[in-house]
């Protein structure tokens, strides 16, 4: 039985119309689901009865369970239970423009950087596309706030979840249903070229985040497998193409990792390799994990990265740092429970 959460409006509409209904009631469901967030067939009044039945017959409404739940100072983290046991992390972060939302795409990650602990527990299986949804309204009900931005940045790699994830981004951005604007959805991807490209094609305009941190291809390899596929010049191709046909500014995100990719002869590099994109670089402060050996660059080192770049002309921002007491970084509270278990 599939379930109605992965659904989008036009494909409720063709179900709909496969036996009879006018496509309609498919805008009656989704404003039951998203704006009045009913969790029974039964409560939707204004669907008749044999159609309540019917839609409890070939479609279920469940949600996902909180299992675990920490907060800090603007931020909270939620450990999600799925159905057949597997467990996933969606991070709410409060800023001045709004409250965001980082959603994880896959249980594990194939990707294997070198930093990150979900990429330590290896990939299981993609989330559904209702899985990817619910993390949203699991958190909006459990917080009863509304979410402005959705960053896919949690566990996992969206386009190596390519399908779902481009569901997901219908379903969330239908003035129907969770209604979030475009430009308030960002894609955060390691550099998967071709999906990169096949994503441009799509005409979306949500933002688009490169995982980068490193300038060069030799660090850059070490760092990230991934960029023994497709190495950096490769993505900042397929980015120039990005720009030309949506018009949008990339973002590079760059973990700052202490003595390994922060030198002075980085932001150079980096510098120089960006020169000309219409693009800004957002710095992280790296979470430090106790299974990995990195440490996080100190605050004067980050400063004097960012001081260089903003001389030669490249956009630049430093991330607010969120929840290191939480286990905020991507996959800590997931593997944690793991350990325990």
């Amino acid at each position: 039985m599939q379930n109605i959460y992965g659904y989008t409006i036009n494909d409720l509409e063709k179900y709909f119309e496969s036996f009879g209904e006018k496509k309609f009631k498919a805008t009656q469901v989704f404003e039951w689901l998203y704006k009045k967030r009913v969790t029974s067939f039964d409560e939707m009044s204004n669907i008749k009865k044999e159609n309540q039945e019917k839609l409890k017959a070939d479609f279920s409404i469940n949600q996902l369970n909180i299992i675990d739940k920490k907060s800090d100072i603007d931020v909270n983290k939620y450990l999600f239970e799925l159905s057949d046991g597997e467990k996933i992390e969606a991070v709410l972060m409060r800023h001045d423009y709004g409250n965001s939302l980082c959603v994880s795409s896959q249980v594990g990650c194939n990707m294997g950087c070198s930093f990150c602990e979900s990429g330590r527990l290896k990939k299981v299986r993609n989330l559904e596309t209702y899985e990817m949804v619910l993390q949203i309204l699991m958190v909006k009900k459990d917080l009863n706030i509304r979410i402005s931005h959705i960053v896919l940045m949690g566990i996992g790699e969206p386009l190596d979840n390519y399908d779902n994830v481009v569901k997901f981004i219908d379903i969330i951005n239908s003035p129907k249903g969770i209604d979030i604007g475009s430009r308030h959805i960002t894609v955060s991807t390691c550099g998967l070229v071709p999906k990169i490209r096949e994503f441009i094609n799509l005409g979306k305009q949500v933002n688009l985040a490169i995982s980068l941190h490193a300038p060069n291809n030799e660090l850059r390899n070490k760092l990230m497998n991934i960029n023994k596929a497709y190495p950096i010049e490769e993505v900042i191709k397929v980015v120039k193409e990005y720009i030309d046909v949506t018009n949008r500014r990339v973002t590079f995100e760059y973990i700052m990792l202490k003595d390994v990719n922060d030198q002075v002869n980085h932001a150079l590099e980096l510098a120089k390799l960006l020169k000309g994109i219409n693009c800004y670089v957002n710095l992280i402060p790296y979470n430090e994990t106790s299974h990995i050996e990195f440490k996080k660059t100190g605050q004067e080192q980050i400063m004097k990265f960012y001081d260089i770049l903003k001389k030669n002309g490249i956009g630049v921002t430093i991330r607010r740092e969120f929840g290191s007491k939480v286990k905020a970084a991507c996959g800590q509270l997931r593997a944690e429970h793991k350990e325990v278990a």
